[in-house]
């Protein structure tokens, strides 16, 4: 035996192939001729190929065993630690050696996940508000019921691709400066799946699903908004194959509404009064998410003022409590006076000393959150 391979690779002659792999990986970092390019190294380099080559090949291990020498015969590409053919196999554990992970091999699986779906579903704000249960339907592929997601026509099956012989890949021998490299690439005839469907179903052509329309009911939780997601795990587009199936997600489009304007978990909403009752106090009727309620306008309320109505806006979606509805009263002056209406307004006007009034004037115009803010604090 003119090479002791066992000792080139420094391992027992009882060792695994977990420590053959291990301790050839360990050399090819030290060694590889792209780290220490010296001419001594690089056919140290081709040794310890050789020797893996032997000792990682159950059948030419064997053979190496029983006094054998397997590369004898093998030209220039075995024998001479080059990357032939027979060798490589071993290229993928070299870039293990040095990337850490060696390339995926064997055929691909024909099932996969299937892809997130989303629908866009309108709600009127008491939906929102509340909550509700909708019944939605969903356009998205399903599993095809005659071939039960195989691809294949009944009575038959997929067979083993002739071209790879089931392995999902071919292999091409090329040159490099390390010598004979084989790369390997996607079956073209069976890309890559390492079977063939001879006669596809009829229904799915061969994808194992199909499009149909389903009824899903869907639990809408009370404060959604606007944009607000709902996933509905596993409900989404099965996968080729038959594959499992991604999720459903419901998007909420709050539609607008007639009366109340919603920022957050409060509603707003304008109410528009005469300058009589807003001076003398008033009563106003208003339809609430939860019913009619009268607004009590007190008297001398001025343009501008909020009255809020705590607890009567939308559910909080995380915790308990609701928001507030906020009425926000607006004063208009009669524009237009007859004799009479004109002179009981003077009189009035005499009667307060506001005949010619000075006016109070104050640095720039108080926003609506400023009046808001005093409203709360009773100012």
């Amino acid at each position: 035996m003119a090479t002791d391979y066992y000792a080139v690779l420094g391992v027992r002659r009882d060792a695994s192939q977990d420590e053959i792999k291990k301790a050839f990986r360990r050399l090819a970092r030290e060694l590889h001729p792209d780290v220490n390019p010296d001419p001594k190294t690089q056919e140290r380099f081709k040794e310890i190929n050789a020797a893996y080559e032997v000792l990682s090949d159950p059948q030419k291990k064997q053979v190496y065993d029983l006094g054998g020498d397997p590369l004898s015969s093998s030209g220039g590409g075995g024998g001479a630690g080059g990357f032939g053919a027979g060798g490589f196999g071993n290229f993928s554990d070299i870039m293990d050696a040095f990337f850490g992970q060696a390339s995926q091999r064997g055929p691909r699986s024909r099932t996969r996940r299937g892809q997130d779906a989303m629908i866009r579903l309108d709600l009127e704000l008491d939906e929102a508000a509340f909550g509700t249960t909708k019944d939605i339907q969903v356009d998205t592929a399903v599993v095809c019921t005659t071939c039960s997601g195989e691809g294949a026509a009944p009575g038959t099956s997929a067979q083993t691709c002739d071209m790879c012989r089931g392995r999902g890949e071919v292999s091409q021998v090329t040159r490099s400066f390390l010598g004979q490299v084989m790369t390997s690439r996607p079956c073209p005839q069976c890309q890559g799946f390492g079977t063939v469907v001879p006669t596809p179903c009829h229904e799915c052509a061969g994808d194992g699903r199909v499009r149909s329309r389903r009824s899903l009911t869907v639990k809408i939780p009370a404060g959604v908004e606007n944009g607000t997601r709902i996933q509905l795990a596993g409900e989404g587009e099965v996968g080729p194959g038959g594959g499992p199936a991604g999720d459903l997600y419901v998007e909420i489009h709050e539609l607008a509404h007639p009366t109340f304007q919603r920022r957050g978990d409060d509603l707003h909403c304008t109410v528009t009064i005469p300058m009589t009752a807003a001076a003398l106090g008033t009563k106003c009727p208003l339809e609430t998410l939860d019913g009619l309620e009268e607004i009590d306008i007190r008297p001398g309320t001025g343009s501008g003022q909020a009255i809020p109505l705590h607890g009567r806006g939308v559910t909080h979606l995380r915790g308990g409590g609701r928001g507030d509805l906020i009425v926000h009263v607006e004063v208009t002056t009669p524009g237009k006076l007859d004799a009479q209406q004109e002179e009981l307004l003077r009189q009035l006007a005499k009667l307060r000393g506001e005949e010619r009034p000075m006016g109070q004037f104050a640095p720039g115009q108080q926003g609506l959150f400023s009046r808001l803010k005093d409203a709360f604090n009773g100012r």
